[in-house]
Protein backbone atom coordinates (compact mmCIF):
# COMPACT_ATOMS: atom_id res chain seq x y z
CA UNK A 1 0.00 0.00 0.00
CA UNK A 2 1.35 3.37 -0.48
CA UNK A 3 1.89 5.98 1.41
CA UNK A 4 -0.58 8.34 0.12
CA UNK A 5 -3.37 5.80 0.69
CA UNK A 6 -2.28 4.49 4.14
CA UNK A 7 -2.20 8.37 4.97
CA UNK A 8 -5.92 9.21 4.26
CA UNK A 9 -6.94 5.77 5.69
CA UNK A 10 -5.23 6.88 9.16
CA UNK A 11 -6.81 10.46 8.42
CA UNK A 12 -10.53 9.29 8.42
CA UNK A 13 -10.08 6.58 11.24
CA UNK A 14 -8.77 9.55 13.25
CA UNK A 15 -11.44 11.20 12.30
CA UNK A 16 -13.89 8.66 13.56
CA UNK A 17 -12.21 8.14 16.75
CA UNK A 18 -12.33 11.81 17.28
CA UNK A 19 -15.59 11.78 16.98
CA UNK A 20 -16.70 8.72 19.25
CA UNK A 21 -14.11 10.45 21.99
CA UNK A 22 -16.34 13.49 21.62
CA UNK A 23 -19.07 11.79 22.02
CA UNK A 24 -18.00 9.78 25.07
CA UNK A 25 -16.59 13.23 26.76
CA UNK A 26 -20.32 14.34 26.70
CA UNK A 27 -21.39 11.21 27.77
CA UNK A 28 -19.35 11.50 30.84
CA UNK A 29 -20.55 15.21 31.34
CA UNK A 30 -23.69 14.12 31.25
CA UNK A 31 -23.05 11.14 34.25
CA UNK A 32 -21.17 13.57 36.19
CA UNK A 33 -24.02 15.86 36.24
CA UNK A 34 -26.20 12.98 37.21
CA UNK A 35 -23.94 11.78 39.96
CA UNK A 36 -24.06 15.34 41.41
CA UNK A 37 -27.84 15.20 41.67
CA UNK A 38 -28.22 14.30 45.39
CA UNK A 39 -31.98 12.76 44.14
CA UNK A 40 -30.55 10.55 42.42
CA UNK A 41 -30.57 7.25 43.69
CA UNK A 42 -30.22 5.12 40.66
CA UNK A 43 -28.09 1.88 43.06
CA UNK A 44 -31.73 1.00 44.42
CA UNK A 45 -33.62 1.46 40.77
CA UNK A 46 -34.40 -1.59 40.15
CA UNK A 47 -35.76 -0.81 36.38
CA UNK A 48 -32.08 -0.12 34.98
CA UNK A 49 -28.78 0.44 34.98
CA UNK A 50 -26.49 2.07 37.96
CA UNK A 51 -24.68 5.55 37.49
CA UNK A 52 -21.42 3.37 38.45
CA UNK A 53 -22.34 0.24 35.97
CA UNK A 54 -22.66 3.47 33.24
CA UNK A 55 -19.55 5.53 34.02
CA UNK A 56 -17.10 2.11 34.19
CA UNK A 57 -18.59 0.82 30.80
CA UNK A 58 -18.19 4.89 29.09
CA UNK A 59 -14.63 4.95 30.66
CA UNK A 60 -13.83 1.62 29.12
CA UNK A 61 -15.08 2.93 26.01
CA UNK A 62 -13.10 5.94 26.20
CA UNK A 63 -9.43 4.20 27.36
CA UNK A 64 -10.00 2.03 24.35
CA UNK A 65 -10.99 4.87 21.87
CA UNK A 66 -7.61 7.04 23.56
CA UNK A 67 -5.91 3.68 22.76
CA UNK A 68 -6.56 3.10 19.62
CA UNK A 69 -5.35 7.04 18.80
CA UNK A 70 -2.11 5.98 20.20
CA UNK A 71 -2.09 2.87 17.25
CA UNK A 72 -2.70 5.50 14.68
CA UNK A 73 -0.01 7.96 15.71
CA UNK A 74 2.47 5.01 16.00
CA UNK A 75 1.09 4.00 12.39
CA UNK A 76 1.89 7.78 11.07
CA UNK A 77 5.08 7.12 12.25
CA UNK A 78 5.68 3.80 10.45
CA UNK A 79 4.16 5.64 6.93
CA UNK A 80 6.80 8.14 7.81
CA UNK A 81 10.13 5.60 8.15
CA UNK A 82 8.80 3.37 5.18
CA UNK A 83 7.48 0.77 7.49
CA UNK A 84 3.84 0.68 7.41
CA UNK A 85 2.20 -2.27 5.85
CA UNK A 86 5.60 -4.77 6.83
CA UNK A 87 4.57 -7.24 9.96
CA UNK A 88 6.69 -6.25 13.06
CA UNK A 89 7.07 -10.20 13.16
CA UNK A 90 7.68 -12.00 9.73
CA UNK A 91 8.75 -8.87 7.63
CA UNK A 92 6.47 -9.89 5.45
CA UNK A 93 4.02 -7.52 3.87
CA UNK A 94 0.50 -7.00 5.76
CA UNK A 95 -2.42 -7.37 3.29
CA UNK A 96 -3.87 -4.36 1.88
CA UNK A 97 -7.31 -6.06 2.88
CA UNK A 98 -6.05 -6.12 6.59
CA UNK A 99 -5.04 -2.74 6.33
CA UNK A 100 -8.33 -1.29 5.31
CA UNK A 101 -9.88 -2.87 8.23
CA UNK A 102 -7.74 -1.93 10.74
CA UNK A 103 -5.19 0.60 9.10
CA UNK A 104 -2.86 0.86 12.12
CA UNK A 105 -2.05 -3.36 12.27
CA UNK A 106 1.58 -4.19 13.25
CA UNK A 107 1.11 -7.69 12.07
CA UNK A 108 0.36 -10.12 9.40
CA UNK A 109 -2.99 -11.82 9.87
CA UNK A 110 -0.55 -15.60 10.12
CA UNK A 111 1.22 -13.38 12.99
CA UNK A 112 -1.44 -11.89 14.71
CA UNK A 113 -3.17 -15.29 15.08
Amino acid sequence: MDATTATRMLDDREREVEHRLSRLRDDEASLRHDRADATADDEHDPEGSTLSGEWAQVDALRRGAEAEQAEIAAARERVASGTFGVCENCEQPIADARLEVLPFARRCIACAA
